[in-house]
């Protein structure tokens, strides 16, 4: 599917807090909470996720381990199938050549399994089983298992991590390697955890998505490159949101790892991608004050901008090296470009460029008649081209719109993005039994839909906080009490169906429910996540 890819630190919290501070926050609640083919590709990987693993992740050679003995028997048998486990955990997940390598646990059957993802055919992944934390290993590629012809991934079958028998308490990892590639790349060694039951749900739910935080790559694991600027974000919206900075550290190291990653200074052949490390890095300036971030965003609105041209009447574009008109990016420009005006005293040249691609983007006719937003234009028509709704498409213009609201003093901006936010969660097709829902989900939304519906709740929550009224705030509380009851594990990981059930738990379906816990909180003041 298409991805797409200041004057006060703390402006962001006081543009929001417009609508007032009403003390009523997520942490109350207790027990609640056809279309046309676009073009697709898979995010560019960060370097330390292609080439020859790490080494320090790449598991060496195993002179000596002993064969496997007897199966474990606990509650089940090793060999046990994965549809037998009563709960899945994503405990850990590494990359290999593009490759996602996952270790899930059953903790309440104390059993574990391995899985891997975008793979090809003759890929191959196991489990390895330790009984002294780690230092050696007893038994090795257990439930060894190859990707077969016409498949992406497969999964292994579950074993036990502990030996009852034995008394002897283990730890799993999931090891995986390319079929055409002798490297092996391996999970953490983890064992049985219990939940964490303290703090809010939005809370919680932080907690779990930094769980998935990668310190050495300054990304996060199970996910690429783009969803990364949107984990971070959503890490971000949590602080600005509540004013808990337990997670200031995330943001330097994310920026430190990554600055001279891909083309440099978050930019790479697709804009889009670039627009989300932009939006990012102003949160983080909204949040530190540190002048490195907006300058980042800056070199990257203006890296955006130097792909505009005349193709179809203007807009940037998808990718430098094709010349797609698409809506995500154009979007992020706007938004981009507004807040970054917002935040830089006297400009002028940020304003008039993000109004410039508003004003064309309004005209060119990806708004459709239900003041539903598709996916880009035709290229050679240059007319809509139908492509999917995608609810990220209708969620950053609202966003978008608000910071152009506050740019220009027009509340005529208010006014249209009501006209949109209306229409979005008024509309059955995103909002089947009043849930948001990824129009993929019934097929799968392999690694780039996950995040978008985060994407959206984000945008609504920012323009909800200021509207008089908080007109949305109903509908986004819902999204949040739906994901929390239905899609969520006892160890406050969220699957992709916030209507249930709990299933492709990974770092970005973590995101986005974690923003739809964030969401209700916008504009309410400190402590109130």
């Amino acid at each position: 599917m298409s991805r797409t890819p200041s004057r006060s630190s703390h402006l962001l919290p006081r543009v929001l807090a417009a609508a007032g501070t009403l003390a009523l926050g997520l942490g109350v609640l207790t027990g609640t909470a056809a279309a046309a083919p676009q073009p697709v590709r898979v995010a560019p990987a960060h370097p330390a996720a292609t080439g020859a693993a790490p080494a320090a992740a790449v598991s060496a050679a195993r002179p000596g381990v002993a064969p496997v003995a007897a199966p474990v028997c606990g509650t089940l048998c090793d060999g046990a199938p994965v549809s037998e486990a009563r709960e899945d955990r994503l405990a850990d997940g590494t990359t290999i050549y593009g490759r996602s390598i996952e270790l899930h646990l059953s903790d309440l059957d104390a059993m574990g399994w391995a899985s891997i993802n975008n793979g090809d055919p003759t890929d191959e992944v196991w489990l390895d089983r330790s009984y002294d934390g780690g230092k050696t290993v007893t038994d090795t590629k257990l439930g060894d298992a190859t990707i077969p012809a016409g498949s992406r991934g497969t999964t292994t079958a579950m074993f036990n991590v502990n030996d009852r028998d034995n008394q002897r308490a283990g730890v799993l990892r999931a090891c995986g390697k390319a079929g055409n590639r002798d490297d092996v790349v391996c999970t953490a060694w983890t064992g049985v955890e219990r939940p964490n039951l303290e703090g809010t749900p939005t809370k919680r739910a932080v907690e779990a998505l930094v769980k998935l935080y990668n310190k050495d790559t300054g990304l996060w694991k199970t996910t690429g490159w783009w969803n990364s600027a949107n984990a971070l974000t959503a890490v971000l919206d949590y602080e600005l949101a509540t004013g808990d900075r337990s997670y200031d550290w995330i943001i330097a190291n994310t920026y430190d790892k990554n600055l001279h990653a891909q083309h440099g200074n978050f930019t790479n052949d697709y804009i889009d991608d670039t627009g989300w490390w932009a939006l990012a890095w102003i949160r983080a300036y909204d949040l530190t004050g540190q002048q490195r971030y907006l300058d980042t965003a800056k070199f990257d609105v203006d890296y955006m901008w130097s792909t505009h041209d005349d193709v179809c009447g203007g807009g940037v574009v998808w990718n430098v090296n094709q010349r797609y008109k698409n809506a995500v990016t154009n979007e992020l420009f706007v938004k981009a470009a507004a807040s970054l005006h917002n935040r830089i005293p006297g400009d002028t040249q940020y304003l008039d460029r993000a109004l410039n691609i508003w004003q064309w983007f309004r005209a060119s006719g990806m708004i459709n008649a239900d003041n539903l937003i598709n996916d880009g234009l035709n290229g050679t028509t240059c007319q809509n081209n139908g492509g999917t709704t995608w609810t990220y498409n209708q969620g950053i213009v609202l966003g978008a719109l608000t910071e152009l609201a506050a740019a220009t003093k027009d509340t005529s901006y208010l006014a249209q993005a009501r006209v949109l936010a209306d229409a979005s969660t008024g509309s059955e097709y995103l909002n089947p039994g009043g849930v948001l829902t990824e129009p993929c989900e019934p097929n799968g939304c392999g690694g780039d839909g996950p995040t978008f519906k985060g994407v959206y709740v984000r945008n609504l929550g920012e323009l909800n906080a200021v509207l008089r009224g908080r007109p949305y705030q109903r509908y986004l509380q819902r999204q949040a009490t739906a994901s929390y009851l239905r899609d969520r594990n006892r160890f406050d990981q969220y699957g992709v169906h916030w209507a249930g059930p709990i299933e492709s738990i990974s770092a970005a379906t973590q995101q986005s429910a974690t923003e739809a816990q964030i969401a209700p909180l916008w504009g309410r003041g400190p402590n109130q996540g």
